[in-house]
Order: structure tokens, then sequence, then C-alpha cells
């Protein structure tokens, strides 16, 4: 069973448009609207592929274990990607790929499975 959601949708996708707004601007997003669109898009990942075989982490602001597999329960898993907020909303709304944010060292990703570039997008154009 996928997580519970701890991020009302609605409000997650209106921090995910203003944080992508002003990304798009080349401004640095508030830490609250980024922190809740974050998390929006991670708990959208793990709601979409819910596992535990590969965690994604986001610091300072939330992790997620995702893809069907086994399970980690302690200590360092042994697939982990992990970035930046701002990098993680790029991919989640298909503003930057997966290789080109790991070819540019914004993505750190070791283990089995940590090729993410297939389960995004996740979060769907802005349609304004």
């Amino acid at each position: 069973m996928p997580p519970r959601r701890r991020t009302d949708p609605t409000a997650g996708l209106s921090a995910v448009r203003e944080v992508t707004d002003v990304l798009d601007e080349g401004g640095k997003p508030a830490r609250p609207a980024l922190a809740t669109a974050v998390r929006y898009c991670l708990e959208e990942l793990a709601a979409r592929y819910p596992g535990g075989s590969v965690e994604v982490r986001v610091p300072p602001f939330a992790a997620v274990q995702v893809i069907a597999g086994p399970r980690h329960t302690r200590g360092t898993p042994p697939a982990v990607v992990e970035m930046d907020g701002p990098t993680w909303v790029a991919l989640a709304t298909g503003r930057l790929t997966f290789e080109d944010a790991r070819a540019g060292g914004r993505v750190q990703a070791s283990g089995q499975r940590t090729d993410l570039g297939e389960l995004l997008p996740l979060v769907p154009p802005d349609p304004g």
C-alpha cells in the first residue's frame, strides 16, 4: 500500500507551480513553497511507484522509499538517489531530464535501479 499523503494535493500543486515560475525566471524560490513542492512531488513518486528498494532523498525536506523489490529497513540503503530541492522539482515537472541532471552533477545515485528517468516527469505541465 502506498504511503498516506501528508501534503494536500491542491496546496502541493500550487507550490509546484509557484516554484517552477520562480525557477523559470532564474530566481530562488521561497523555502516554504520549495518544501511543499518537494514533498508533494516525492509523495507522488511514492504513490505511483510504491516499494522499498530505492530511497530518494531531497535534503533537508524529505525522503521516500520507492520501486518494488527488497525493502530496506535499517542503515544506509543499498540504492540511493539524492539531489537538492530545485533539481527535484525540475525533474518532477519535466524541465530537466534525469540523464542531464546526473551528467551535470546535480544528482548523486548509487546502487541498482537508481535511474529514475523512465519514471519522470510526475507533474503535468502547467495548463496556463
